[in-house]
């Protein structure tokens, strides 16, 4: 990784297979594609905050394109559970509730950890240093107080783990619930907490290269338990984010 100041290039530099863009396909769907890159990773690194509200009009004047374009970028983040659309009200970032919380960590725990006692039979060296690169650029962010890259990275860490784990369809499962971890640590994770420890992910990596698919395991369900135990409701009320801000870097 090489330069943390504009997030959604830093970040998203090789889309994975679930929302890379076809050679062939239109004009007008590449532009929808790179904005829903672009407001995805806003919510995913907390530059967007649950319960934000996101107004048509003024996305569609952010991003230069009609607000015909601008709904269906809302309507496929609606599907991902990324953002919640209301009649009467339009589209807000999710605001996740305690009882979801639960359940998307107990999907984690029952995917990720079995997801690692494969993996730890098969994993290649090549697969290993991305792994590790992955977790340095984390580490890295981590150091440059570049919290909201660190939150990215800790998302494409796992998502990855479950790509290389060879089932596809598991592994875009593990990315949505991720993602969808994100707004949970927004909505009741403490100031400056990242849900990952520091360390935890070089230490998942150098028990998948010694082979070891039950300590692997084990891990990955100590790590998710952990960052559940650093959770805690906190409501907070609604805002309106500046979107022109927040997307400056987009154009």
């Amino acid at each position: 990784m090489t330069d943390h100041r504009s997030p959604p290039e830093a970040t998203r530099a090789e889309p994975d297979s679930a929302t890379a863009p076809a050679p062939d396909r239109p004009k007008g769907a590449l532009r929808q594609d790179a904005i829903y890159r672009a407001i995805s990773d806003a919510v995913i690194e907390h530059r967007l905050k649950p319960g934000a509200r996101l107004r048509e009009d003024a996305l569609a004047e952010v991003f230069g394109i009609s607000r015909t374009g601008i709904r269906k970028v809302l309507q496929r983040l609606a599907l991902e559970q990324l953002i919640t659309l209301t009649p009467g009200k339009g589209a807000a970032v999710t605001r996740p509730s305690a009882e979801e919380a639960r359940e998307i960590f107990d999907a984690r725990r029952l995917t990720e950890c079995a997801l690692m006692a494969r993996l730890a039979t098969r994993i290649q060296p090549a697969e290993l240093a991305q792994l590790r690169a992955l977790a340095g650029d984390e580490q890295l962010a981590l150091q440059g107080h570049e919290q909201s890259v660190a939150i990215r990275l800790s998302a494409d860490f796992h998502a990855r783990l479950a790509e290389l784990a060879g089932n596809q369809t598991l592994a875009r499962f593990v990315g949505q619930l991720c993602s969808r971890s994100s707004l949970i640590l927004a909505v009741y994770g403490h100031a400056g907490n990242l849900g990952c420890e520091c360390n935890d992910h070089n230490q998942l990596v150098d028990l998948l290269q010694a082979g070891d698919s039950e300590q692997a395991a084990a891990f990955m369900r100590r790590h998710l338990d952990s960052i559940e135990a650093s959770l805690s409701i906190d409501e907070a009320p609604d805002e309106a984010p500046d979107l022109r801000d927040i997307f400056s870097t987009y154009r």
